[in-house]
């Protein structure tokens, strides 16, 4: 899908990809584990039967209970904050104590 718009530099064309099915469950299962939960919030996102979108969240959800595989970080692979403070060190014309 393409749409043209109208700048002030002339015509512009913008490409618009509407999400596939397969983003549209990935996104519902960062927000909840519930599967049919994931099924409305995709179905919702596409605009398709809640009943095909249904199954294509267990297809999904057996896929990833076969590969289930967590990773945590732990305390090597945490990170951390690095503090830089800059000293200004300030510098006048004539030395108080050279009398310059």
């Amino acid at each position: 899908m393409s749409e043209d718009w109208n700048t002030k530099y002339g015509t512009r064309r913008v490409r618009r990809d509407p999400p596939t099915l397969e983003e549209a469950i990935f996104a519902a299962v960062g927000i909840t584990d519930d599967q049919q939960q994931q099924a409305e919030i995709a179905a919702a996102l596409m605009g398709l039967p809640y009943e095909e979108v249904l199954a294509e969240v267990k297809k999904t959800g057996r896929a990833m209970a076969r590969s289930a595989t967590r990773v945590i970080a732990g305390e090597a692979g945490a990170q951390r904050s690095v503090v830089v403070e800059r000293r200004v060190v300030r510098r006048f014309g004539n030395d108080k104590r050279t009398g310059t």
